[in-house]
């Protein structure tokens, strides 16, 4: 058992191998106890010279001739570095857009490559997004959407899913592979072989897993992919996503946005529509090259951190957090709403509370706590290890203990913020 006071908190900093990169981040407010990162990233120092370096020289001296100079090639060799993350090879990613264009993208090409297959096999706890867009696709293309429920919010049932995918004349499977509320993980090996059984083809969504616990998607051979680069990569709010299409599929599958990112020889500059045989097919419109190679730098860190050791980190972390949980705050009716099991966690903890959105306000507004809601209860600590501290998770526990001790919340009205 770990002790609960803050001198055992410092001891594991002190000992912590990767205490070096919280230097790494602009990090001003020394009181603020941020618990976002799964949301959005801390600064890297090292983006705000790059952006420097990009504005008054890449853009502000060579003018039209960066893009000659390294920027088309940036989504590619940026996708790349993002590939060593993901366990997949370097021309099998591409940074493009946003996760949701990305998505739109890859969902229709997957069904394009099933034309006789009618069903959508996914989850009622995917991320709201995805769930729109495939409304929308089903909707313009004809499709039906089979949902399989969980066990609950926490607990995801494998055997459902499986059973849908089988059941169904499926074409599609889709799934978050770490689930957003709770921080519950798949089986990426297990679900994408079964839907391979049923012929079907796998687009899965690594928003809160990429830089988060260590992928491996061509061991896996998944076939799709989609992310974002402004949660656990550090890439700012905004940041360009990326996709991942396996190598033997780039040429088979068509991008529904035929754009000219995506075109073969581009500056050939030809009337008709010819998709580049490689990753770029995926492409469509101009990048937006500050926040993009802003970016690199948070992937960069994270590659040199290692997520094997990034991974280790996170569940000491989230570990020490869930024990302070059940010391502290199980008492005042506070649930764990993610998986106890840490080999099925992601990198945030979810705590429920029937009072969960207020005791959120009054975490940030009166203890300068950092963390964020999501409906019905779940208060959400993300972990970021490569800049979170374990004295951090202590002091974030320790003023939630207070918090509900003191009933601070419940000044607090009951209508939702804009942002939570």
């Amino acid at each position: 058992m770990p002790s609960f006071d803050l001198q055992y908190a410092r001891a594991l900093d002190a000992r912590d191998p990767l205490a070096k990169f919280r230097d790494e981040f602009a990090i001003d407010d020394a009181d603020a106890i941020y618990m976002d990162g799964n949301s959005l990233g801390r600064l890297p120092k090292r983006a705000m010279a790059r952006v420097r370096e990009v504005v008054e020289n890449e853009w502000g001296k060579r003018l039209v001739r960066g893009w000659g100079e390294g920027w088309m090639d940036a989504p590619a060799r940026l996708g790349g570095k993002i590939a060593q993350l993901l366990g997949a090879q370097s021309a099998e990613v591409l940074v493009a857009d946003s996760t949701s264009v990305n998505f739109y993208k890859l969902a229709n090409a997957a069904l394009d490559a099933r034309p006789t297959r009618n069903q959508i096999v996914t989850e009622t706890v995917n991320f709201p997004t995805d769930s729109y867009i495939l409304q929308g696709i089903a909707r313009t293309r004809g499709k039906t959407i089979t949902y399989a429920a969980p066990q609950n919010d926490v607990a995801i049932s494998m055997d459902a899913i499986v059973h849908a995918i089988e059941k169904n004349n499926c074409a599609l499977v889709t799934l978050t592979h770490t689930a957003f509320k709770s921080g519950a993980v798949y089986d990426m090996r297990a679900l994408t072989q079964a839907a391979h059984d049923a012929g079907a083809l796998v687009l899965w969504d690594l928003s809160h897993s990429v830089g988060s616990i260590p992928l491996y998607l061509n061991d896996c051979n998944a076939d799709l992919a989609v992310g974002c680069t402004y949660k656990y990569l550090n890439g700012g709010p905004g940041a360009p996503a990326f996709l991942y299409v396996r190598r033997d599929l780039q040429n088979e599958l068509l991008n529904p946005i035929q754009g000219w990112f995506g075109q073969k020889n581009q500056f050939a500059m030809d009337f008709d529509y010819a998709p580049a045989q490689s990753i770029t097919r995926f492409g469509v419109g101009t990048p937006p090259m500050l926040s993009l190679l802003a970016m690199e730098t948070g992937v960069d860190l994270l590659l040199e951190a290692g997520m094997k050791n990034l991974r280790a980190k996170s569940i000491q972390q989230s570990e020490f957090l869930i024990a302070l949980w059940e010391e502290w705050l199980k008492p005042f009716g506070v649930t764990l709403n993610s998986p106890r099991d840490a080999n099925v966690r992601g990198s945030h903890v979810s705590l429920g509370h029937p009072d969960g959105l207020r005791i959120d306000r009054a975490l940030i507004e009166e203890m300068n706590v950092i963390p964020d809601f999501r409906p019905p209860d779940n208060i959400r600590f993300g972990i970021a290890p490569i800049y979170t501290r374990y004295e951090d998770v202590h002091h974030a526990m320790e003023r939630m203990r207070r918090v509900m001790q003191e009933q601070l919340y419940e000044k607090y009205p009951m209508e939702r913020p804009t942002v939570t």
